[in-house]
């Protein structure tokens, strides 16, 4: 499994192998004893999957807040998309600022977005489906999200000429300036 860091701390991008003949390939897209080796224990309990139907969804940016934040492990089971993550953080020398990466289908990337940290991608391609591990359960009372498209973080989405496509919560969401992190940054 390659491991890229990024810029942000604790965030990372990982590409696992594919071994493919002419049926098609095999991969492991997760194994707890190499994201072991790498230092990267997570005790995940939940996986999830949702369906994008049109290109342009944009879902986030989320967290959960403590007692039940979650870590998450995001890849692409069809299509593609644009992943973010945006450190939220308070103290933290990169607060506020984001990292995204094109997962699709075919690169098979992976992003790991760790507690502490929003989440939320635009879907590049008609019927996306995004699978990703998390380390806690879904909360609601702890659910939460920040604007997509907050000036102040400045996420450029490159969605092109489309239209986003938001739920209600997404599109109500407040930007980072009217935001009280639950979050602390520990050095």
């Amino acid at each position: 499994m390659q491991i890229e860091k990024t810029k942000l701390d604790g965030v990372v991008i990982l590409t696992p192998k594919r071994f493919g003949d002419e049926r098609g390939f095999f991969s492991e897209s997760w194994s707890k004893r190499q994201m072991a080796e790498a230092g990267l224990d997570y005790g995940w309990v939940q996986d999830n999957h949702s369906l994008s139907m049109q290109a342009g969804t944009v879902r986030g940016l989320h967290f959960q807040s403590p007692p039940h934040a979650q870590d998450k492990l995001v890849r692409c089971g069809r299509g593609a998309l644009f992943d973010v993550a945006v450190d939220i953080r308070r103290g933290s020398p990169t607060y506020g600022q984001w990292v995204g990466v094109e997962l699709s289908f075919e690169n098979g990337k992976q992003l790991l977005v760790p507690a502490g940290f929003l989440h939320g991608f635009a879907t590049r391609q008609s019927e996306t489906e995004v699978v990703y591990k998390c380390s806690d359960y879904y909360a609601p009372e702890c659910d939460g999200a920040v604007r997509f498209d907050c000036p102040t973080i400045g996420i450029n989405w490159d969605l092109g000429n489309l239209e986003p496509v938001l739920s209600e919560k997404d599109a109500a969401a407040p930007g980072l300036d009217a935001f009280d992190s639950p979050f602390e940054y520990k050095g």
